[in-house]
């Protein structure tokens, strides 16, 4: 019967360790199973060079005017760097409320925190930051109203969807 209690602890370690994404491990005296974790994903070597394009584009939707939301992105672009460094593009196209961020006197209130780091990101790191035409005519901003760093496209949605066709994968929060 104990080799039989021990087969079954065997198999269903096995079976649990290919269905999930954590690997089981029985405790060899008591049978009792404990979680180990995987570890983290790595790319595969690259052969890319410094100054080789990215092999990874992120473009961000950044359409909300939250300080809670703007910085959940801000804090996802700084790990997308950390992890990637420089083989990484990352654009961020601004529509609607989320546009103040990139006006040199914005309309709402933005946190000055926030308002840093986005210029950092922009200068530092070359983040592009790319604000919406159609939000910027409905209130009645030009290009010289914007931050100097800031792109323009005519339609902050179409910015989205060409910036897609050019491989970049669209993250939303």
């Amino acid at each position: 019967m104990h080799l039989l209690n021990s087969f079954l602890a065997t198999a269903l370690t096995a079976s649990l360790a290919l269905t999930s994404s954590q690997v089981f491990a029985a405790e060899a005296p008591t049978g009792k199973f404990q979680l180990k974790p995987v570890p983290e994903l790595q790319d595969p070597p690259s052969e890319r060079f410094p100054g080789d394009p990215a092999e990874h584009k992120a473009v961000y939707m950044w359409n909300k005017h939250g300080t809670d939301y703007q910085t959940g992105i801000l804090n996802s672009i700084q790990a997308m760097i950390k992890k990637y460094g420089d083989n990484v593009e990352i654009a961020v196209v601004a529509i609607g409320p989320g546009l103040h961020v990139l006006a040199k006197e914005p309309k709402r209130e933005i946190d000055k925190l926030i308002y840093d780091r986005v210029k950092g990101f922009a200068e530092d790191y070359n983040v592009r930051w790319i604000a919406c035409g159609n939000t910027m005519n409905t209130i009645h901003w030009e290009h010289s109203d914007m931050r100097p760093f800031a792109e323009y496209s005519e339609v902050g949605a179409a910015a989205l969807m060409e910036l897609q066709e050019e491989g970049f994968k669209l993250l939303v929060w």
